[in-house]
């Protein structure tokens, strides 16, 4: 939210600045150039949104360490980091989420937990799936996500390494093979949960 109050802003005086981490970057050098167009005032203002920008960058770093350590001391934060698409962060939400995985009796009722399943439209005999049911946990949800896109990222470049994907990736569109394959990885969590083992 404060990138994009800078970037507006900064967007009104005619200073445009890329997306991203290389935009903020640039909005920072330019907002700090005196050559710039800026007036006094918005310059001025524009300092407290860099300000808060600049705490609030400060206190993530913070909290990252501490998920770190937490993540680093239980045993099953480091199993599930096993996992292709899941790092410390996602690690540590399920594992705190989630202190006894006999809670659920098989992988696809945990996948369906943060909402990874289909959603069935059955009538007449036959079965239809829909998108998934987005109910439950979305931030376990979004994480996860997050995870099978960048692991999918990496399977486009070299399909040899998982041909699951790569054959999935052939008859469905990236997203929702995205989302089959963070459904995948929820079931191997709970698996990985479940069996105490990597």
């Amino acid at each position: 939210m404060l990138i994009n109050a800078l970037r507006g802003h900064l967007a009104e005086y005619g200073i445009v600045t890329p997306v991203g981490a290389g935009g903020v970057t640039a909005s920072l050098k330019a907002l700090h150039d005196e050559q710039s167009k800026l007036p006094v005032h918005a310059r001025s203002a524009l300092h407290g949104i860099a300000a808060q920008l600049r705490a609030l960058s400060s206190e993530i770093d913070r909290l990252e360490t501490q998920i770190l350590a937490w993540h680093r001391n239980n045993e099953t934060s480091r199993r599930l980091a096993t996992i292709p698409g899941i790092g410390p962060i996602t690690a540590s939400a399920i594992a705190a989420a989630v202190p006894d995985a006999s809670l659920f009796r098989s992988g696809r009722q945990f996948a369906a937990w943060p909402g990874l399943t289909p959603r069935p439209h059955s009538s007449g005999g036959k079965e239809r799936l829909g998108g998934i049911t987005k109910q439950g946990d979305g931030y376990l949800r979004r994480l996860l996500v997050v995870g099978a896109t960048a692991v999918m990222r990496m399977a486009r470049k070299d399909a040899s390494r998982q041909p699951w994907m790569a054959q999935l990736l052939e008859r469905k569109p990236t997203k929702i093979a995205t989302v089959a394959l963070a459904n995948k990885t929820a079931q191997i969590a709970w698996a990985v949960m479940a069996r105490k083992e990597v």
